[in-house]
């Protein structure tokens, strides 16, 4: 192997990294801007460092920081891209926090629930977590983080797979186990699991009592947001249109100033596109669908460019298709229901599947005839 070859493999392996992270070339770039502290990091650089053009050496503390990778690993595969031989031995440490071994065991399940929906893994996770659970011994820390985040993982895929009481089950798991584990931002998951759990199934005083208590602790800025962000779906479901206007208003305004060094790990997915869809699905409980729909349709750009096929995909058309029914945009309606082929085809999310259903009953009791036969078409096999 060649000195460029050797360097385009260790720049794709950091993109795998990236990828597995969660995070895109420019949420990298911001990341290690915060864990340095300097400000000089653009997307552009990184995506040198992916084409094997440079070998970021002096980033390399703060890549492991944040892509959450022992860094005896990184200066190895980068030793390796610049020429030095492949030792033999693996480096000590290699699996060295909780995390790294919970995305040992379980990683490839959250891979598939993103491309294909929690319904066919979710059963994997809960026998992984069971296993972990057998594993703990007295008051071991990491034996007990370690099944608190698989846990949080199978609570997660039950959910998608909208088996809501064993989902709710795991999240109370997380919660007590993190709580042994004395994990903190483990704690906060799991209080925030359970708030998106009880907005899911209409337990409004347990979200804004979950909500009071992350209120009442010195939590970070972006476990903050997603109390409000969790207060505003809880407040709009009660109906309370000032108040969850308010809310989900205040957690817009806190996206960008809310990126903060303690920030748990766990919160990289607090993004535009997430916030879009809860403004979205705020709108949407406060029977407001008009207002609702310009945020669905945003959200929907962000996923990949709006031609994504993945959960997120499928959870987003459908909420789309749901405020355009409900508003009797039927000619925009039909344009929804045309993005759902693909989709169906490849994804299997229960919950987002009996959200779709719902939706679709609208369509065939109030649409004209022509949608209902072009819903009944694009739906009949998938």
């Amino acid at each position: 192997m060649n000195d460029r070859e050797r360097r385009a493999e260790f720049g794709a392996h950091l993109a795998d990294l990236r990828k597995r992270a969660g995070l895109s070339q420019t949420k990298l770039a911001t990341r290690l801007c915060l864990a340095s502290g300097t400000t000089t990091l653009t997307r552009n650089e990184v995506s040198r460092w992916e084409r094997g053009e440079r070998i970021p050496d002096a980033w390399l503390p703060s890549l492991a920081e944040v892509l959450e990778e022992p860094l005896a690993n990184l200066r190895q595969a980068a030793a390796v891209a610049q020429g030095a031989p492949l030792p033999v031995t693996r480096p000590e440490g290699e699996d060295d926090s909780p995390h790294a071994e919970v995305q040992r065991l379980a990683g490839w399940l959250l891979v598939h629930d993103n491309d294909h929906g929690g319904d066919h893994v979710a059963d994997a996770a809960l026998q992984v977590w069971r296993a972990a659970m057998a594993r703990i011994n007295g008051d071991d820390k990491f034996a007990l983080s370690v099944a608190a985040e698989l846990a949080e993982v199978a609570g997660w895929l039950l959910f998608d797979a909208n088996r809501q009481d064993e989902a709710r089950a795991c999240f109370m798991e997380t919660l007590h186990l993190a709580r042994l584990a004395r994990n903190r931002p483990m704690e906060w998951f799991a209080l925030d699991l359970l708030a998106m759990h009880g907005i899911e199934n209409g337990r409004v005083g347990e979200v804004l009592s979950v909500c009071d208590e992350l209120d009442s602790q010195p939590v970070p800025p972006r476990v903050a947001l997603l109390a409000a962000v969790r207060r505003s779906r809880a407040l709009a479901l009660a109906g309370d249109r000032a108040r969850a206007t308010k809310a989900i208003k205040r957690a817009r305004g806190a996206l960008e100033d809310s990126l903060h060094p303690r920030d748990p790990r766990w919160a990289w997915w607090v993004d535009d596109e997430e916030i879009s869809g809860q403004e979205g699905e705020v709108f949407l409980a406060l029977t407001d669908q008009t207002r609702a729909v310009p945020y669905f349709e945003r959200t929907n750009k962000l996923v990949t460019g709006g031609n994504a096929t993945g959960r997120n995909a499928f959870f987003y058309r459908t909420a789309e298709l749901t405020a355009l029914a409900t508003a009797g945009a039927w000619r925009e309606a039909e344009t929804s229901l045309h993005h759902l082929p693909p989709i169906l085809n490849t994804v299997a999310s229960a919950r987002t599947r009996h959200r779709l259903t719902k939706t679709l009953r609208v369509i065939e009791r109030d649409a004209p005839g022509w949608l209902a036969d072009t819903a009944r078409e694009v739906t009949a096999t998938r």
